[in-house]
């Protein structure tokens, strides 16, 4: 059976929204890290916010430049959980239709690698309170933005976790990996 892995960037008071704060963390550690995950995921599973964004910025990147990172995410199986999303245009992405549950169910059933995905939002939420996240990965960032963050919707979200790994950068980043906690 798949895994399905969230990885999630941010600040030390909590958002996650408009990420471009990473970037002076996003060293050679960092990349082998984040190109650790991509090689052992061959697919992506977003939901619409993540999705625009994704592909308003992806598709412009440089292929030929293996340090962009853009050849894997152009090119890997993508999949969006979305009611209002018909037809996307990203290269290789598909709406999942009908029940988010089943759908997930159906594609960790699917042989394959990993299914990879990135930031917290409600899809991420529902898919942990239904038992479908295996790893959630927060990477903390040594950085304070204020102002609203993402998981503002989320409020109400309880869900218990398990540290299970920790990782120090030398940035000052610290990848915090977390299971589902036994109910």
């Amino acid at each position: 059976m798949r895994r399905i892995i969230n990885s999630t960037y941010l600040t030390l008071d909590g958002v996650i929204e408009d990420p471009a704060w990473t970037m002076p963390y996003f060293d050679d550690e960092a990349a082998a890290f984040a190109g650790a995950q991509t090689d052992a995921a061959d697919a992506l599973l977003m939901g619409r916010r993540t999705y625009d964004g994704f592909a308003a910025a992806w598709p412009n990147m440089d292929e030929s430049d293996p340090s962009t990172g853009a050849a894997y995410f152009n090119n890997v199986k993508k999949y969006v959980a979305s009611t209002t999303l018909t037809d996307p245009e990203w290269k290789n992405s598909e709406v999942l239709r009908g029940d988010l549950i089943e759908a997930v169910t159906a594609l960790k059933a699917q042989d394959g690698k990993d299914i990879l995905m990135y930031g917290y939002g409600v899809v991420t939420d529902a898919l942990v309170k239904a038992g479908l996240v295996d790893e959630v990965r927060f990477w903390i960032h040594p950085v304070l933005v204020g102002g609203p963050s993402v998981s503002a919707p989320l409020s109400d979200a309880r869900t218990t976790l398990t540290l299970t790994d920790t990782k120090v950068m030398k940035s000052g980043v610290i990848i915090a990996t977390y299971t589902p906690a036994a109910a």
